[in-house]
């Protein structure tokens, strides 16, 4: 199935659309079911992530799909960097995430604001880096978002994206398949309103072309120097590019 059909919802509208409700309709629980989905093991990941940046070039950085901020806090945290806008497409996500920076006096270095990912606002060339967690499968177009993404990446400026991937080891690839297709959309149930998204994120993960598949998209956009980098067996995966 292709990455693009993956919906949450069965009714109509577009993938873009029903993503928007779906991360409405869960930003209230999402950090919490984060650690309790990943076991906490999120938080490492994102540390891995930003630190794939550099404190000394990486200055004003994009984060894409920003969500409740976590990675645009975790990069404040890391580097200090002078300027970081975060851009989500849920309006109660960025709710959500103004408060934790708020709460965290980061606002001086951290604004975040609703928009589209496939179609930015920002110059052509604007950022040192671009980053993106978990979002690159909820976009509606995939190649359409990264290659915005490109545009406002100065040339020379790095593009670090941090994404769920399909582990291939046996027998882990057996019981992560299990955990993701029948435990979590029931502890999804339970805890959060709306549980098709639980079911929704096995599906687009399973549908999502990871690595080596997804390292030749970033090289189509005009990414040079990709780079993959699995964590924790291949449950997700970094992916770093030069432009």
């Amino acid at each position: 199935m292709p990455e693009n059909i993956v919906k949450p919802y069965q009714e109509e509208g577009s993938k873009k659309e029903q993503v928007t409700t779906m991360f409405d309709n869960i930003a209230s629980k999402y950090d919490l079911l984060n650690g309790v989905l990943t076991l906490g093991i999120d938080k490492s990941w994102r540390k891995k992530a930003v630190a794939e940046l550099n404190p000394e070039i990486h200055q004003k950085i994009l984060d894409v799909a920003t969500g409740t901020a976590d990675i645009a806090i975790e990069i404040n945290n890391q580097i200090s960097p002078q300027e970081i806008i975060g851009l989500d497409i849920s309006p109660e996500m960025i709710n959500y995430g103004d408060k934790k920076v708020e709460k965290k006096e980061m606002t001086s270095v951290i604004s975040l604001e609703v928009g589209d990912s496939e179609n930015m606002r920002f110059e052509d060339g604007y950022f040192d880096a671009t980053t993106v967690s978990f979002g690159a499968r909820n976009f509606g177009n995939l190649e359409k978002g990264l290659s915005e993404m490109h545009r406002v990446t100065r040339p020379g400026g790095k593009i670090v994206i941090l994404e769920f991937s399909k582990p291939r080891m046996f027998p882990f690839k057996q019981g992560y398949n299990f955990y993701f297709k029948y435990i979590l959309p029931n502890i999804g149930k339970m805890t959060s309103k709306d549980p098709k998204a639980y079911k929704y994120l096995y599906e687009s993960v399973q549908a999502f072309p990871d690595y080596d598949n997804f390292a030749d998209i970033l090289r189509k956009i005009g990414f040079r120097s990709v780079v993959w980098t699995p964590l924790t067996l291949g449950i997700c995966t970094i992916y770093t590019g030069i432009k």
